[in-house]
């Protein structure tokens, strides 16, 4: 699971990277933790909705798993983010005794970012040197464009980690609401009104999230949204896809 939401965010943050958008770590923790939140327990629901068909089994399952995964999900998002803070620091001690101790090193590096940047002669000679001058601007060019690293901070893990947590709660409840209301018809023996009604609204919420997304950004929402739905709806059917072969086998 660390891995997977390792991965996720990478892609949301780039995709919510845009200059107009202050902090897109915030809103790219939300997207995460509500899909994976919604797709896991649609899987579970639905999964335990076709193989037991008892309101009260499928109401428990459901529960159980919306407060697993955000307890996991917040969990993993804070430790990843720990994770992040410590690699970043260990960046920052290698690069400042790289730069004490090859300096020379470190100065041509400097100039192969300024060149990237179209700076040429007299003017990349200037810009480096500027640089090479202010060591706090020097290390923190190093960091942010040789090696793409951006400061992480123990607040920012907290924050992470809550957020993903309550968005994980807000994401799975959605797929169980569809169950509760129509439990009269679970109990007289109808499932598929609440099968059905899980997935549509579940539909509904993944494509209306990739399309935020796209929105908030400068994305296409139609396609985004249409991504988001496919990605997640078939992971939960997966999960449905499973439960119905063990029920056909009888086990």
């Amino acid at each position: 699971m660390a891995t997977r939401l390792a991965f996720w965010r990478k892609e949301v943050e780039e995709s919510l990277s845009d200059e107009k958008h202050a902090q897109p770590g915030l809103l790219a923790d939300f997207i995460l933790g509500s899909q994976d939140g919604l797709v896991n327990v649609l899987g579970v629901l639905l999964g335990v909705a076709i193989y037991s068909r008892d309101f009260g089994i499928i109401l428990a399952a459901g529960l159980a798993a919306t407060f697993a995964e955000s307890i996991s999900m917040g969990a993993v998002a804070y430790t990843s983010t720990l994770a992040r803070r410590d690699h970043y620091l260990s960046e920052v001690e290698r690069e400042t005794r790289e730069m004490r101790e090859l300096p020379d090193v470190e100065r041509g590096e400097v100039r192969e970012i300024f060149q990237r940047w179209d700076f040429e002669g007299a003017e990349l000679e200037e810009m480096t040197d500027r640089i090479i001058a202010k060591p706090k601007a020097w290390l923190e060019l190093m960091m942010a464009h040789e090696l793409n690293l951006a400061p992480v901070d123990e607040s920012q893990a907290r924050r992470s980690g809550v957020l993903v947590g309550i968005a994980a709660i807000v994401g799975s409840v959605i797929p169980l609401v569809p169950f509760v209301a129509f439990r009269a018809d679970i109990e007289a023996g109808n499932i598929l009104n609440g099968i059905v009604g899980s997935l549509i609204v579940s539909a509904v919420t993944l494509f209306l999230i990739g399309w935020y997304k796209a929105k908030a950004t400068v994305g296409r929402p139609a396609r985004s949204g249409a991504q988001m739905l496919a990605i997640g709806i078939v992971a939960a059917l997966a999960g449905f896809g499973i439960a119905y072969l063990v029920g056909v086998a009888g086990i």
